[in-house]
C-alpha cells in the first residue's frame, strides 16, 4: 500500500470511527466564548459542551483557524516516518485554514525535500469536507498515488452538496457568515430557513413554517438537484450531518434511504464547534458528494 498520511482539519465533521478507521489525522480549530480563552476542538472542549453552552447561556461562541505551527506539528512526525501527506481544508471562503496548512507545507518542503505534500481546497464543510475525506481514503485504501488522489479528489469536490435548514440565522449572522442567505431573513415566528452549499457559496433556497416540513423540504431539495443534473442516487455518497436533535437525524435518515433506495452506513454525522459556531443548535441536513470511482476524470 502506498505510504501515505491523510490529514483534515476538524471542521470535516467525520465519525471518530470513521477517523480512526482510516487512520485520518485531524488538525483541531479553537473556540472562545470569551475571546481570551481558546480550547481546542474536540480535545479540550466536546461537542456536548460546546451546545451545551450556547443553549444554557444563550452566548455566541468565536473560532479561531488552526496556525501554521499547529501544521507543521501535525506534519511533521509523518514525515520523518517517511510518509507523503495529503491535507483536505475548509473551504478558503470560510476560513484561512487552507492558507495555514499551505504555508506548512512550504516549510516543510525544504526540510523534507524527498517528500511529498499536498493541500487541497475541499470548498467543502462539515459532512461535505468529510464525505471527501472518505472518498480521499478510499482512493488510498485502493492503492491509487498521491497525484491521482489530487487530481480525482479535485475532479469530485465541485459534485459534493449540503443541503440543510436551520432553527435562526442568527448564529450565521452573528459570524457574518450570512452572505446571500440574508434574503431568508424573517422575523416571521418558527420560519425555518433552508440553504444549499455549493461550491464554497451558500445558496438561499426558501423558507418553510415548522420543523417537520423543513425535513421534507430538504428530501425534496435533493431529489430536485438528482432530477435536474440527471445524475443517478448509485453513484454518489451520502450522509446526514446534524447539530442537535438526533430524532429528526434518524427520521431524515429513514426517508433518505427510501428515497435512494439503499441503506445509508455511515453514522450521523454530528456538526461540530467550528461549523456549529455558525449554524447554531438545530442545523441539520443531507451530504452527498459523487464516487470517486464513477467520476469522468
Amino acid at each position: 500500500m502506498n505510504n501515505i498520511q491523510i490529514f483534515s482539519d476538524s471542521s470535516c465533521d467525520l465519525p471518530k470511527c470513521l477517523i480512526q478507521k482510516h487512520n485520518i489525522e485531524l488538525i483541531p480549530f479553537y473556540v472562545s466564548f470569551n475571546h481570551e480563552t481558546y480550547y481546542k476542538e474536540d480535545i479540550e472542549i466536546s461537542n456536548e459542551e460546546f451546545y451545551h453552552k450556547l443553549n444554557a447561556k444563550k452566548i455566541f461562541a468565536k473560532t479561531s483557524l488552526p496556525s501554521v505551527q499547529d501544521y507543521i506539528n501535525g506534519f511533521r512526525p509523518a514525515l520523518r516516518e517517511g510518509k507523503d501527506i495529503i491535507c483536505l481544508c475548509l473551504t478558503h471562503k470560510f476560513s484561512g485554514s487552507y492558507q495555514s496548512a499551505c504555508n506548512a507545507k512550504h516549510i516543510l518542503e525544504e526540510q523534507f525535500p524527498d517528500r511529498t505534500i499536498v493541500v487541497i481546497d475541499s470548498i467543502q464543510a462539515t459532512g461535505g469536507q468529510g464525505l471527501l475525506l472518505l472518498q480521499m481514503a478510499y482512493m488510498k485504501e485502493a492503492g491509487l498515488s498521491i497525484e491521482e488522489i489530487k487530481t480525482k479528489l479535485n475532479n469530485i469536490k465541485n459534485t459534493g452538496r449540503i443541503m440543510f435548514t436551520l432553527d435562526t440565522l442568527e448564529y450565521l449572522m452573528k459570524g457574518k457568515r450570512v452572505g446571500k442567505v440574508i434574503a431568508l431573513a424573517s422575523n416571521i415566528l418558527d420560519l425555518k430557513p433552508l440553504i444549499q452549499l455549493k461550491d464554497a457559496e451558500l445558496i438561499p433556497y426558501s423558507n418553510v413554517r415548522g420543523r417537520r416540513k423543513s425535513l421534507s423540504k430538504i428530501l425534496n431539495m435533493v431529489s430536485e438537484y438528482f432530477r435536474e443534473t440527471n445524475e443517478k442516487y448509485e453513484d454518489y455518497d451520502f450522509c446526514i450531518v446534524n447539530a442537535t436533535t438526533k430524532e429528526d437525524a434518524v427520521f431524515l435518515q429513514n426517508e433518505l434511504e427510501q428515497l435512494i433506495s439503499r441503506k445509508i452506513t455511515y453514522p450521523i454525522f454530528q456538526i461540530g464547534v467550528t461549523i456549529g459556531t455558525y449554524t447554531g443548535p438545530g442545523a441539520i441536513g443531507i451530504s452527498f458528494v459523487k464516487k470517486y470511482n464513477k467520476a469522468l476524470v
